[in-house]
């Protein structure tokens, strides 16, 4: 039987008195998106590190494409991609010559190297471009260099860390769906750690939700959504103040509150509380514009999860 992708038990990680990684026991299977969600600090990266063999767990067990991170990290990472904190490009190269390279490093033959230069970059529309040097492209192509250097050798398990923070809105759905493409094309599991909750919700066939290093939740986007129970209500306004907010909280029709900026977002226990919730908050100043019912999201289960989180 062909081991999962990814298998925890009881891990944990500890620098000093802080526990960056507490007890997560989690299986991914293979062949998938799967999503590690949670805020800075939350334990995504030491989880990354610690699956590729650059740490070793405080305790418990990893296992990644059935080998040990304790006594074969080798093997792991000969296997696996890897896009970090830094895109790591070499920009005074073109795009081809950094596969090429990369390709070298792996000590492909040179008639694979080309083939497969071609056969990324045009999965990622990037062909016609291959021969310009990389320093004058943008941010969101980089990127998309990036993770076709972390595919080039043909991992069975590739770790992309935050691959869109810092693009735009444009540049982070094009990479996403290119992202999404590749993956199929490859068949290539892909541990993806995001704050981009619908770009997790869209990508992914599972999530799971880490806080504190602790695993809150794991399961299909669309279930952890349902899971939440919640009605949401989306109330658009003016004068929102940190105590109004913090007065909805409390309130006994409501399981979470969040802003976005725009609006208040409302995760309701009992949908015939909204009348009473707008009343609170006009009785306290808040202006109120309009108010939408809207679908259970992931969004709404991260931020549901967080906040019942001591």
């Amino acid at each position: 039987m062909t081991p999962p992708a990814v298998r925890t038990a009881n891990l944990s990680r500890m620098f000093g008195v802080v526990r960056a990684l507490d007890d997560v026991t989690l299986e991914i299977p293979r062949g998938i998106i799967f999503g590690f969600l949670g805020p800075n600090g939350s334990g995504k990266t030491t989880m990354i590190r610690l699956l590729l063999g650059l740490l070793e767990p405080t305790t418990g067990t990893a296992e990644v494409l059935g080998c040990d991170t304790r006594s074969a990290a080798a093997a792991i990472r000969q296997q696996s991609g890897a896009l970090l904190e830094h895109c790591g490009l070499y920009e005074r190269l073109s795009a081809a010559e950094n596969l090429d390279l990369y390709g070298r490093f792996w000590r492909i033959r040179a008639a694979e190297r080309r083939a497969r230069t071609k056969e990324l970059l045009t999965l990622l529309e990037l062909h016609d471009r291959c021969h310009e040097v990389v320093a004058g492209w943008s941010r969101g192509m980089k990127q998309q260099l990036a993770i076709a250097r972390a595919l080039f050798h043909r991992p069975s398990l590739v770790f992309l860390d935050e691959p869109t923070a810092g693009l735009d809105p444009v540049a982070a759905v094009a990479l996403r769906d290119r992202l999404a493409r590749l993956s199929e094309s490859e068949g290539v599991t892909v541990f993806l750690t995001t704050h981009n909750l619908a770009e997790a919700e869209r990508l992914c066939a599972l999530a799971g939700v880490v806080r504190k290093g602790r695993l809150l939740a794991v399961g299909p986007p669309a279930q952890l959504a349902a899971a939440r129970g919640e009605t949401s209500v989306e109330i658009a306004g003016t004068g929102l103040t940190g105590p109004m907010l913090a007065m909805i909280r409390i309130h006994a029709a409501v399981q979470s509150a969040r802003t976005d900026g725009r609006s208040l977002i409302v995760g309701l226990k009992d949908p015939a509380g909204v009348p009473q919730v707008i009343a609170a908050l006009v009785g306290a100043g808040y202006q109120v514009e309009s108010v939408r019912n809207t679908a259970g999201s992931l969004e709404d289960a991260f931020h549901s999860l967080l906040e019942l989180q001591p």
